[in-house]
């Protein structure tokens, strides 16, 4: 096994017992990524320099004094919208060309402390507006798409070109690429991982939260990156807690919500299959199956285009007049639609999330964790742009993709995707765990008791 390979769990005890060194472990990741980018693009900007001399001295640290935890001098992938002092952010747009970070964002602020090693920064849908990533092709397809936005965390990740990443998630931004990739994906609960630093896209749906190969791996990561920040006003300040899952895999007494509507409207029949057997595994391992009905479905998507929308003109509304060529064709609409909406459509839409969210609440009572597929489909031909179900129905990729996750970040509850197998295609399927607000301990739990069951251990495209 090249240390490339590794997990973080697996990095971080062979750094400990000094079977390998940051230098190797950094070397390794960095060789990786030139051997794939030319076919897949997952990165905007490598800091090859930067992250060897970061290896060194983390390398010089553990010898001294022992590592800080288990990421120090791990290899890690941004997703090019979040600032690292010194580095380009450039949220894959000509817009941002030439654009320095003056300073660390949260999250790289708390990486860094952590000791882990930033790689370079990964590509995005143009400001994180789009669920394609067109610049990056998916690991297991070069000719299918990679998801979005944080397709190029994603793909790294699954490519072993980074041994962790992280995305940001506004409307399954992190959960998309990741159940198209085949990876570990977490949009931890609203507040509880600052945003502070982070190019925004809706400042009310946006999350940021780590992608990873393992649910393991995604637990150590959100430790190191969950507590109160007041630079990010919508930061909570919500008590420590040990994110790690046991090592145990009986889930008797969990409650299992599956949903009798909405989740498993317009699926692709390989996904449902899939997504059905590993919520049969879950009851293998002892947890109770609960037919939940998803309330307010005819709402959800309306009123998550009614907050995204205006708030990512608002953010934009400058540059859009400065330079509004420099935007993409599909960027530039979206954001000139935005300015169309009113104050009274804007203040709707945050009246119909609050009533969304209690009824969500209040249906989430009743179970421990909700199953459910993470996307209807694996990942579509690059050229494709709609999708047509068996009942005539049309749908554009974007919103079929979007259609599953958006729910979680209306109502801002914890949501994961795990892989649960491939499709005949040979192209992955991911299964979306949803919890209470800040309850990322049982959904990481279900996770990572399905993961320990061997059933989608593993998978890696052949890259």
């Amino acid at each position: 096994m090249q240390p490339y390979e590794l997990t973080v769990a697996d990095a971080a005890e062979a750094i400990r017992t000094r079977r390998v060194s940051p230098v190797e472990l950094v070397d390794s990741v960095l060789e990786r990524i030139g051997q794939v980018q030319p076919r897949l693009g997952a990165y905007a900007s490598v800091t090859a320099d930067r992250a060897r001399e970061a290896a060194r001295r983390a390398t010089d640290e553990i010898a001294g004094d022992g590592a800080r935890g288990p990421l120090h001098g791990v290899p890690a992938g941004l997703k090019d919208l979040i600032d690292v002092a010194g580095t380009a952010t450039s949220a894959s747009s000509r817009v941002r060309e030439g654009h320095r970070a003056p300073a660390d964002s949260t999250v790289a602020a708390r990486l860094s402390a952590a000791g882990a090693v930033f790689v370079g920064k990964t590509h995005t849908h143009e400001f994180a507006y789009g669920l394609t990533t067109p610049q990056t092709a998916n690991a297991w397809d070069q000719g299918r798409v990679a998801g979005g936005s944080s397709g190029g965390s994603a793909v790294a990740v699954a490519a072993r070109a980074a041994t962790f990443a992280l995305g940001t998630d506004t409307g399954g931004s992190i959960r998309v690429p990741a159940a198209l990739n085949g990876v570990v994906g977490l949009k931890p609960t609203y507040g509880l991982v600052p945003r502070h630093g982070v190019t925004a896209l809706s400042w009310s749906l946006d999350h940021v939260g780590p992608i990873t190969r393992t649910v393991e791996d995604a637990a150590l990561v959100l430790g190191a990156l969950a507590g109160h920040d007041p630079r990010d006003p919508a930061s909570v300040a919500a008590p420590p807690f040990d994110h790690r899952p046991g090592p145990g895999t009986d889930l008797t007494g969990l409650r299992v919500g599956v949903p009798v509507n909405y989740y498993f409207d317009h699926v692709d029949p390989h996904v449902e299959t899939a997504v059905r057997r590993a919520i049969a595994r879950l009851e293998e391992l002892g947890a109770r199956l609960v037919d939940v009905e998803i309330p307010m479905t005819r709402y959800i998507r309306a009123t998550h285009w009614g907050l995204m929308v205006p708030e990512a003109s608002a953010y934009h509304e400058r540059t859009l007049r400065a330079v509004p060529d420099l935007y993409s064709a599909d960027v530039r609409v979206l954001l000139e639609a935005g300015e169309l909406m009113t104050a009274g459509d804007y203040l709707r839409a945050q009246r119909a999330r609050t009533l969304v969210r209690q009824a969500w609440l209040d249906m989430a009572a009743t179970v421990d964790v909700i199953a459910a597929p993470t996307v209807p489909m694996t990942a579509v031909d690059a050229a494709r742009t709609t999708m047509t179900w068996d009942d005539g129905t049309v749908e554009s990729v974007s919103d079929a993709y979007v259609r599953l996750s958006a729910p979680a970040n209306v109502t801002g509850v914890p949501a994961l995707t795990v892989p649960v197998g491939l499709d005949p295609r040979g192209l992955p399927i991911g299964m979306q765990l949803m919890g209470r607000p800040f309850d990322e301990a049982t959904v990481l739990r279900t996770g990572h008791a399905y993961e320990r069951t061997g059933t989608a251990r593993d998978l890696a495209p052949a890259v």
